[in-house]
């Protein structure tokens, strides 16, 4: 396992750059990231580049024995291309051109850009190809970041008509496939179809859907050029650095293009964006465990392998609405949480503070005179500590799909409807009992998980029916979630729900609503009186031939189906018409686990997680107070006894038998 940074040499004054090298390499780092954003110092002028600096500085890495990932520079393309290409820059939907003085400012729908992708990407891809110390390149920095994955210019019109005449033929098959008699939208031909505008009410939801899907295929479409052109010098590996729950890119889509997925990881900053300004203090400073290993199950689960975290928060950051110190030893702690959850390489942004730029206020391992910030030191403790491990066997599969999300976005029906959180709701009971999970899209091979968690199927095609169904017969345990089977592949609603997934249900939602905290939010199980709570959303089931597992208490729907179970076949599929809170979650998982015979811990406390990889356990403690592991193994790094912020790993598979005590 690898510990890496990543390092801006144009920052910084020559004489400097060996000292900075000399030290990487003192603190056990092995990889070094470099050049994303430097096309400006690479070419300062059409056709005259300057590679002498990154000759130097490459030399250098290779010279201290650490290898070398090189970025394609297209994120942030320089003054000069503007002022002679302006039709690469973007277009907001209201017309207004993204202009030049940041970054992501191109179009990756114009003709322009993409010749002078291609220009530049084959001359630093010419230049280093057989050098042995570049092992591998990161294609542009963070596809759509600062809301740039959507542009509405005119080359993007264009390749838009293209993209729907590519998939509908002509305007009446189209008419047919969205329904736009409705508020007569219809079309004569494609040519009168176009990117999104400003309208007066809501767009069509099968244009949003469409327009989203087409943005991803744009993206998707603009990275293959480069891996592409990059494969073409050299066998060195291709991946890209995406984002935390980042809904614009398809990354299953993208993955054909890649041999490694990567993201970048800033675990104080992401809890911010869904905590709304409510983030506990523990979470403030070390963030949240759930979150943080959901994304890190996604990236895996993408290519079905290990991925790199190619940017690691390494101390306080400059963009979240609150920047405190990250807790002590917390830098380590995120090191150690990735690799348990199959990353392979963590990778530090960056080397040292900055003196300029947009990022001054935005931590280093090093400080802005050089020496080392708290980041560093827990760098170099995770780079020791860290071991050669193998990949991840989880039981568990959760089915993530970005075009249910894409239409749940359009269409939420609650304010506080959102997809992220819908489905880590199902997620974070799953590794409250320490059971490894595969976040994986719904058409991959469910055949080798014990059990199957779909928390929200919106859009249900008859062969994902099929599959799924295939899947619970042969003894497969599958849990559905609500709003799942309602819409066909167009965004139109089906004429029954959940659509082509109730025979597999056994039941039909025969009424949803939404439900605000003044109304009655509580279910029972049958036979039972212990109250669970649920949460914004609300089905009422019709069994046919399911059995009603979860009913309604109080209010308007008591006594009426929440959830059902349904046999199958060998297996059985529950569906659960409600979002449920914690408390219900565990219970529908608990359940789900029995049934499968698959390990799992008693329920670890909020903030303890825990998570095997190749026969080690990781005990992770992202709270301010210690913790007591109730367990007699041999541990191969910390111990029983886990401080604040902390972590131990055990030799062997203990989380059948884990018991986890929190302390004062």
């Amino acid at each position: 396992m690898s510990i890496g940074v990543c390092y801006y040499p144009e920052h910084w004054p020559r004489e400097r750059w060996e000292t900075d090298v000399r030290e990487m390499a003192d603190a056990g780092l092995e990889y070094v990231r470099m050049a994303e954003l430097s096309w400006g110092r690479l070419e300062p002028e059409r056709g005259a580049f300057d590679f002498e600096w990154l000759d130097e500085i490459i030399a250098l890495v290779g010279e201290y024995g650490m290898s070398v990932v090189l970025c394609t520079p297209t994120a942030s393309p320089p003054q000069w291309l503007v002022e002679e290409r302006p039709e690469i820059l973007q277009t907001d939907r209201d017309g207004t051109v993204r202009n030049v003085g940041s970054r992501r400012h191109y179009c990756v729908n114009s003709p322009a850009y993409r010749e002078e992708t291609e220009r530049v990407v084959r001359a630093m891809a010419s230049r280093y190809a057989g050098v042995s110390h570049v092992v591998g390149w990161q294609t542009d920095n963070e596809y759509g970041c600062h809301g740039t994955a959507d542009c509405y210019c005119k080359d993007c019109s264009a390749a838009f008509r293209d993209w729907l005449g590519e998939r509908y033929g002509d305007a009446d098959a189209l008419n047919d496939a969205w329904g736009t008699a409705f508020w007569s939208q219809q079309y004569d031909s494609i040519e009168q179809a176009d990117v999104p505008r400003p309208t007066p009410a809501q767009d069509h939801p099968s244009l949003l859907l469409n327009y989203r899907r087409f943005c991803s295929d744009s993206i998707v479409e603009y990275n293959r050029l480069q891996a592409e052109l990059l494969r073409e010098y050299d066998d060195w590996f291709v991946t890209h650095n995406f984002m935390h729950l980042f809904p614009w890119i398809d990354l299953y889509e993208m993955a054909d293009d890649l041999d490694l997925v990567s993201w970048d990881s800033y675990p104080t900053g992401h809890v911010q964006e869904t905590t709304d300004g409510r983030t506990p203090p523990d979470r403030l400073t070390a963030g949240d465990p759930d979150l943080l290993s959901f994304n890190h199950d996604l990236h895996r689960g993408v290519l079905g392998r290990p991925f790199w975290v190619m940017e690691q928060q390494p101390g306080d950051i400059n963009w979240p609405p609150h920047s405190p110190q990250p807790a002590a030893g917390a830098m380590r702690l995120w090191a150690h949480h990735a690799v348990a959850h199959g990353a392979d390489a963590v990778v530090y942004f960056r080397w040292r503070r900055c003196l300029e730029g947009q990022e001054q206020y935005h931590a280093g391992l090093r400080k802005r005179d050089g020496s080392p910030d708290r980041g560093y030191h827990d760098a170099v403790e995770a780079a020791d500590e860290l071991f050669e491990v193998g990949p991840i066997d989880a039981p568990v599969a959760l089915l993530h799909d970005y075009e249910s999300l894409w239409a749940l976005e359009e269409q939420p029906h609650a304010p506080d409807l959102d997809y992220w959180a819908l489905i880590r709701s199902f997620y974070r009971a799953l590794r409250a009992r320490g059971v490894q999970v595969d976040v994986v899209q719904p058409t991959a091979s469910l055949a080798d998980y014990g059990a199957v968690v779909a928390p929200t199927l919106h859009i249900v095609s008859d062969e994902l029916a099929t599959h799924l169904t295939e899947y619970v017969e042969a003894g497969g345990e599958l849990l559905l979630g609500p709003r799942s089977g309602v819409k066909d592949e167009q965004n139109k609603l089906r004429a029954s729900r959940p659509g082509s997934l109730v025979a597999l249900v056994g039941a039909t939602v025969e009424e949803h609503e939404t439900t605000p905290e003044q109304l009655e939010r509580t279910v029972v199980r049958v036979g039972e009186t212990e109250e669970y709570a649920f949460r914004t959303w609300a089905e009422r089931l019709d069994a046919d031939a399911a059995v009603q597992i979860l009913a309604y208490d109080g209010g308007r729907r008591d006594g009426h189906t929440a959830a059902v179970r349904n046999t199958v076949g060998n297996g059985h599929a529950v569906y659960c018409g409600v979002w449920p809170e914690r408390d219900l979650a565990d219970e529908l998982v608990e359940s789900l686990l029995a049934r499968s015979g698959i390990d799992r811990s008693e329920r670890l406390p909020d903030g303890v997680r825990a998570a095997v990889r190749d026969g080690h356990t990781w005990v992770t403690n992202f709270t301010s107070v210690p913790i007591e592991v109730e367990t007699h193994v041999a541990w191969r790094v910390g111990s029983a006894t886990i401080e604040p912020f902390d972590l131990a790993v055990a030799e062997g598979d203990l989380i059948d038998n884990l018991s986890v005590r929190m302390g004062e």
